[in-house]
């Protein structure tokens, strides 16, 4: 697929996140002028009046499953998926078949993503050869692929070992690369089903504590400060996680996080009816420590909100909850729950949504050409989002492979109505592209 464009878009009347007005032309992939009253001869023309003009949203946490998972889902479904969601770009966790702990794995994975056309995939490589946190994987060359890997991770697995994470901070400092770590220490989690606190004492389910999180993110903070290497610390999900980020970043340790939309809004209650939709790794948190996560993300603690989009096939689901896989997708609902949990609660501006769903996880992961402000000269990657609208999450607005979200049923704000990637819209009106690249 070519990735011509068909002459200039006009987004007439857009509501930018400063909540100033304007018009924006977009001529060969690129922003060529933000102004009122544009108009240009020939151009296709999207009434944007009351939606807010967004840069692309960029997710740092997307599990693609391509290669070997492909029952779950496929680059080009999870690119559907983050194109549904206002996502023009998607890093992809490398927990697949085979591991992406090679330059060749990242290689495929990136050309999918460029002939799908949905969205960037950028590929994030594994820390350890296949995940197994015994010995380091090929960052160097990974780094040094097509692919230009700036983000590793054993996500799925925490990089249990001391000595291989400080090694693998002290590695990636040659080419401004970060370490994305899963913390969960796996003694303290053998068996673990849910968070361990009142619910899971009550419901008799092994509990997964506080302190296996937070206990590794207090070693790694320490390990990037001593080697001086970029940390970011995944779908963190406790309160004790957040003081111990905030006392780091106040000592200058080159530490960022990220937090989940169900972290955001969902608790360990939902588990009472032991629907394995709720089931997931880190597990839903007390309410304090949503309240403590919330307020993270609102004070800069918490860099950016990540998915963690994690699709499964209905029968890794759809039974008893201690057979029941982890994880939630989460592209196409990510920004209605972050509208829900922190605008509507006045904890974020719109202005806020840009850093935290673009512009800050485009900057930690080193990606060109995404999470610019919507300006001349810029690369046209856009979200226009209707903030006004309420509806209830069903099957529908699910454009993946996989259903198992935990919003079905739940009515949330908002709607994201056109997804624009390198000028060409992947999402027209809230209706699907069906060859964005063609």
């Amino acid at each position: 697929m070519s990735h011509t464009n068909t002459g200039p878009l006009l987004i007439a009347g857009a509501r930018l996140p400063d909540g100033s007005r304007a018009d924006i032309l977009i001529e060969d992939g690129r922003v060529s002028e933000v102004g009122t009253g544009l108009s240009r001869a020939g151009s296709r023309r999207i009434d944007a009046d009351g939606l807010v003009a967004l840069p692309g949203l960029v997710d740092l946490h997307t599990h693609l499953r391509e290669p070997g998972y492909e029952a779950g889902e496929t680059i080009l479904t999870g690119t559907r998926a983050a194109a549904a969601g206002g996502f023009t770009a998607v890093f992809a966790m490398p927990n697949t078949s085979p591991v992406a702990d090679t330059a060749g794995v990242v290689e495929q994975e990136l050309a999918l993503g460029e002939a799908a056309g949905y969205a960037t995939v950028q590929p994030i490589g594994a820390v350890t050869v296949g995940q197994k946190g015994e010995r380091l994987a090929e960052l160097g060359a990974m780094a040094d692929s097509r692919a230009r890997v700036r983000v590793f991770s054993d996500d799925g697995f925490c990089v249990h070992d001391p000595l291989i994470m400080r090694r693998a901070l002290e590695y990636v400092k040659a080419f401004d690369g970060v370490i994305a770590q899963h913390a969960q220490d796996p003694r303290l989690t053998e068996g673990a089903q849910m968070n361990e606190g009142a619910v899971s004492a009550e419901l008799g389910l092994a509990g997964w504590p506080a302190v296996a999180e937070e206990s590794i993110i207090a070693r790694d903070v320490l390990l990037a400060e001593h080697v001086g290497s970029r940390l970011h610390v995944c779908h963190l999900s406790t309160a004790g996680s957040v003081d111990i980020i905030r006392w780091a970043k106040k000592r200058g340790i080159p530490v960022t996080a990220e937090v989940t939309p169900h972290h955001l809004l969902l608790t360990d209650e939902r588990v009472r009816g032991y629907d394995a939709r709720y089931k997931v790794n880190p597990p839903l948190r007390r309410a304090e420590d949503v309240q403590a996560v919330r307020e993270g993300l609102a004070d800069g603690t918490i860099d950016i909100v990540a998915t963690d989009h994690a699709p499964h096939p209905a029968e890794h689901k759809s039974c008893e909850w201690q057979a029941a896989a982890n994880g939630m997708v989460g592209l196409e609902s990510a920004l209605r729950v972050v509208h829900s949990a922190m605008v509507e609660t006045g904890l974020l501006s719109w202005t806020d949504i840009a850093r935290v769903m673009s512009e800050t996880p485009a900057r930690i992961g080193r990606l060109a050409g995404h999470g610019m402000p919507i300006a001349a000269g810029q690369p046209a990657e856009i979200t226009l989002y209707d903030p006004s609208v309420r509806g209830t999450f069903t099957e529908g607005d699910l454009r993946g492979r996989s259903e198992n979200s935990p919003y079905l049923g739940t009515e949330l704000p908002g709607s994201v109505r056109w997804s624009i990637h390198r000028g060409r819209p992947t999402l027209a009106d809230g209706v699907i592209v069906p060859e964005p690249a063609s």
